[in-house]
Order: C-alpha cells, then sequence, then structure tokens
C-alpha cells in the first residue's frame, strides 16, 4: 500500500496510461462523421432517391404487421410514412385449416386389429394443417397499403387481430 503509483508521472499528478494521443484527436467511443456511401442509388432516369425522412418521436416499434411498423406518430411503410392519428386497420382471413386421418393411423388400426380389438382405436387419430395467409391493410391520410402475414397455426388470426386492435387503439 505504501508503494508509490507506478502510473503516475512526475509531479504533475497525471496519469499516463496507456498509447499516447496527438491532438485534435476524438479518443476511443465518441461518435465520428461516417464514411459517404460507396454508391448513390437512382431511380429510373438516373434521378437520386430522394432522402427519407426520419420518423418523428423515432423510438422502438410499437407494433410490427409484415411491413407494416408503427414507431412514435407514425405508421413505417415500404411505399412510405403515414400519420397514426386516424389510420383504419383492417384484417382479412385467407387461411383454413384442414383435420385429417394420416396414413399411419389407418396402418396402425388394420395391423393391431389383426392382433386384437383395440386397433379401431387409432382411428381416432387427426392431423391438423393450417395454410393460407392473414391480408392486414392500413390507410392513412389518403394512402393505402396491405401486407399479408403467413398462417402457421389455427390461432395466428386471433395473434394478428390483438396486434391489430393494439395498433386501432394508438391510431385514436
Amino acid at each position: 500500500m505504501s508503494d508509490p503509483n507506478p502510473y503516475k508521472s512526475g509531479d504533475s499528478g497525471n496519469y499516463e496510461w496507456g498509447p499516447g494521443q496527438q491532438a485534435g484527436t476524438p479518443a476511443y467511443g465518441y461518435p465520428q462523421t461516417p464514411p459517404p456511401p460507396a454508391y448513390q442509388p437512382t431511380l429510373a432516369g438516373g434521378l437520386p432517391v430522394p432522402a427519407q425522412q426520419p420518423p418523428m418521436g423515432g423510438g422502438a416499434p410499437l407494433v410490427s404487421l409484415g411491413d407494416i411498423t408503427v414507431v412514435g406518430d407514425q405508421i413505417i411503410t415500404p411505399a412510405g410514412n403515414m400519420p397514426l392519428r386516424g389510420a383504419v386497420w383492417n384484417a382479412t382471413d385467407m387461411s383454413r385449416t384442414e383435420e385429417k386421418m394420416p396414413t399411419v393411423a389407418v396402418v396402425l388400426a388394420v395391423i393391431f386389429f389383426l392382433f386384437c380389438l383395440l386397433g379401431l382405436l387409432f382411428l381416432l387419430m387427426k392431423e391438423k394443417k393450417t395454410t393460407g395467409f392473414i391480408q392486414v391493410t392500413v390507410t392513412s391520410n389518403g394512402r393505402h397499403h396491405s401486407t399479408m402475414i403467413p398462417a402457421t397455426g389455427p390461432d395466428s388470426f386471433n395473434w394478428v387481430m390483438g396486434q391489430l386492435n393494439y395498433a386501432r387503439s394508438l391510431s385514436v
């Protein structure tokens, strides 16, 4: 404890640990200006792409449905930003759930019917398969955007409607 500090320089009392820095260069962790992009995106005819305005209010997304995202007081879509206030949200269930008896159930029922009469219980096996999409549309300020969300199970529409009702409550 009585050893002198090895990082202390002479009488000044300043620490001199680590590599030295040149005057005028920012230290580690300070924001620096990013280099310009390697290419400039253009539209047809060589026109430059107009700069997108960052969303007002910023922050984390409040709700996201497919490629529709609600951030702050705006709805962000690939077609551009729309105001959140007064937006009209709709959802259409275009999915279907099929229930069928798997092939293995029929095979097991036949095999076990020959050995014991309980083989017919295998015919009670069912397999559910959900296919299709759920279409979500939003209309705001004269603009319209639609997206399709794949249905992964029979409860997919209920999940989408829960998210949609939350988005509706934010639009008031």
